[in-house]
Parts: C-alpha cells; sequence; structure tokens
C-alpha cells in the first residue's frame, strides 16, 4: 500500500471511529496543490487542481494570505453565485468571485475559510488565494454532489 493510501486509510478508521462512516473524504494537498474525495472504499471520485493562498505555511492570523492545514466539517454549503467581492485590483467589486458555491469549512479562531470556485481560473494550480482553496466551476459542480454538511475536509501539507 502507497503513503497516500495508509493515510486515507487511516482517516477513513478515524471518521469510522467518529461514527462518520459511509461519508466521502475530500483531501486537499498543499504540496501539489490538488483536492482528491474518496469514497470509504478507497476509489477516487473526483480529482482536481486548486489554488491555495498566496503565502506558504499554516495559517496564523486574519489576512495572511495562507490556507490553513487540519482536519475541518463543513458546516454550509452556500449558494454564492450573486456573491460579489473586491480583490483589491482596482476593479471594485466583482460579481460571481466565489463562483456558483461556497463550502463553509469550520476553522477555529477564522471566519470566511471554505473551497469555492473563482472568477479567474487562470489561478487554479497557482498559490494566489487569500487563503481559500479555489477550483474550476466544473470542479466545484462535481464537488458539491459529493458532499454534505458535516463531512470532513482533510488539508495536507505534504
Amino acid at each position: 500500500m502507497t503513503g497516500g493510501r495508509t493515510i486515507l486509510l487511516l482517516f477513513f478508521l478515524l471518521l469510522s471511529a467518529m461514527g462518520a462512516e459511509g461519508q466521502n473524504l475530500v483531501v486537499v494537498s498543499k504540496w501539489n496543490q490538488r483536492l482528491v474525495v474518496q469514497n470509504p472504499q478507497g476509489d477516487t471520485l473526483l480529482s482536481c487542481r486548486v489554488g491555495l493562498g498566496s503565502n506558504i505555511g499554516q495559517k496564523r492570523m486574519e489576512g495572511d494570505r495562507r490556507t490553513p492545514e487540519g482536519i475541518f466539517p463543513i458546516v454550509e454549503i452556500q449558494d454564492a453565485s450573486q456573491w460579489r467581492h473586491d480583490f483589491g485590483d482596482g476593479h471594485g467589486l466583482r460579481r460571481g468571485a466565489y463562483g456558483a458555491w461556497f463550502i463553509r469549512l469550520a476553522v477555529e479562531g477564522f471566519t470566511g475559510i471554505g473551497l469555492h470556485g473563482t472568477c479567474f481560473p487562470e489561478s487554479i494550480g497557482t498559490l494566489s488565494s487569500e487563503g481559500c482553496v479555489r477550483l474550476l466551476a466544473s470542479d466545484l459542480e462535481a464537488l458539491v454532489g459529493l458532499v454534505h454538511k458535516d463531512d470532513l475536509v482533510v488539508i495536507i501539507d505534504n
């Protein structure tokens, strides 16, 4: 068994011990900028590139532009299609900045951390976000169909 599959098996054992058996597991690797969704049998249901925080390392404070590392439950899946955001690039508020969905995570000490789409598809595979995990629109749609409130998202550095 490869190291990656061993880690996923350990996470599924953890989920089972927590009473979360049957849930899909979302793993985001900061090292290779990839998101993978696997079912409890170890089958890969989705694998895609992502964009991450523009600064490397563990999130320490609001505004540090780092993606947090750890195990985070999904607290809400929100329709973000009409949300706006000012990226500070002189273009003002942009509608659709987060894509169609915002998958909000419970990250202790922080608000507004999640997985979402982007109005900058060229940013996928780069370190360019304010700390969230960015996905292409098609990958986000697929992900929303695979996860639910209280499912876990694991963000790892290696």
